[in-house]
């Protein structure tokens, strides 16, 4: 047995605050409701994302709760609560980001988000006005799907242990699936290849370690900002995530759903 789930998460609106879960479904989407929407730009149509902290970090401000796009609530900085739909979010959005937004559950096929240099969001700070580059969606994920890479993220309380850090830095790493085991060190930077089964009913294929962008070092809420979330894998986990992007600092794994169903926390992690 690898372990077992120690804590389960949805992150409705992406780059916002998520909600830790008992229980949920999981099918080809990842886990139900995350990720169903976003902030959409419109001067620009690109994606809001705090992987450009310079723009977008005051998403991580938000909280965002909801199983579904009709159902999803906002809880904002200053307390407001708003439902989505409602026009008046879009106006509420824009006033916190200081520019014209759309919440969405549908973005351009073409749509990026902008992505800045982590390297050099932590020499210079987040507001910082640093180098950016354009990234698509989706990756392996089901086509329109608003995640980065793949429908879903573990991280293993080793990975936490081997940085330092404590189960509450948990939501700077965004995962979907915490993992409690005895192992230590980085132990999922192994499990790329592997299928796990979590609980009776649902199999994930683990795909490959996950790379850190400089979200994990802004404030998160309550979490204040921590650059040590980022340099502390810099220094003790840099592995090679594709081959295209050479060594990178990583946290956690990438995973796809083969068979979907039930998960709760308590539930055994063992090979499938």
């Amino acid at each position: 047995m690898y372990g077992q789930v120690a804590q389960l998460w949805r992150y409705p609106v992406k780059s916002m605050l998520g909600e830790p879960l008992p229980d949920t479904t999981v099918d080809g989407r990842g886990v139900a409701g995350d990720r169903r929407l976003a902030v959409l730009d419109r001067e620009t149509g690109r994606v809001g994302s705090a992987k450009r902290p310079r723009r977008w970090s005051a998403l991580l401000g938000v909280r965002a709760t909801g199983d579904a796009p009709d159902r999803v609530r906002l809880t904002l900085p200053d307390g407001s609560v708003h439902a989505h739909p409602d026009h008046r979010l879009d106006a509420a959005l824009s006033r916190l980001l200081g520019r014209a937004v759309t919440l969405t559950d549908t973005v351009p096929a073409d749509a990026l988000l902008d992505r800045a240099d982590p390297d050099a969001v932590l020499a210079e700070g987040p507001d910082a006005d640093v180098p950016v580059t354009g990234n698509p969606l989706g990756g392996v994920a089901p086509a329109g799907s608003l995640v980065d890479f793949a429908p879903l993220h573990l991280v293993t309380t080793a990975s936490l242990d081997a940085l330092g850090l404590p189960l509450a830095a948990v939501p700077r790493y965004r995962p979907n699936l915490v993992v409690a085991t005895d192992a230590t060190g980085f132990v999922e930077n192994g499990w790329p290849g592997r299928e796990l089964r979590v609980g009776a009913e649902v199999v994930l294929r683990v795909l490959v370690p996950t790379p850190r962008c400089a979200v994990p070092t802004l404030a998160h809420g309550v979490l204040p900002r921590d650059p040590e979330a980022l340099r502390r894998p810099t220094r003790r986990n840099r592995v090679v995530p594709l081959p295209e992007l050479g060594a990178q600092p990583c946290v956690g794994v990438y995973a796809v759903v083969v068979r979907g169903g039930r998960v709760a926390a308590g539930d055994r992690v063992e090979p499938a």
